[in-house]
């Protein structure tokens, strides 16, 4: 099993780069110039896929998120409440970005779209 390396001098993560030159495998830091030879050749890749449901946990969430805005000029269509949090995304298979509306009420947290 590999770790993540950090940097030395700078205590930052440490990406895979290829030497091409001398055909050998680095660890490199994007903030400074450091770089150190790789004592492994295995690079491991780990990608993270979210099922339905934490999405669906991650959009009630925003409800309670101090760093989005806040709008009184809407009504949530479920429970009535005047306040939603409101934030721009892109929608599947949609170039351009939607705005997307969560109610602030806690025990409601209706989604909705404009």
């Amino acid at each position: 099993m590999s770790t993540m390396k950090f940097c030395r001098e700078c205590n930052n993560i440490l990406y895979p780069k290829e030497d091409r030159e001398q055909k050998i495998l680095l660890f490199a830091c994007r903030n400074c110039d450091h770089q150190e030879v790789a004592d492994n050749n295995c690079v491991y890749r780990n990608e993270v896929h979210h099922s339905i449901g934490e999405r669906t946990q991650v959009l009630q969430d925003v409800a309670a998120d101090p760093t989005l805005p806040r709008t009184k000029s809407v009504r949530c269509a479920v429970c009535n409440h005047p306040e939603a949090v409101f934030f721009q995304a892109t929608s599947r298979g949609e170039e351009g970005m939607t705005l997307f509306f969560v109610c602030c009420n806690p025990s409601c947290g209706h989604r909705w779209r404009d």
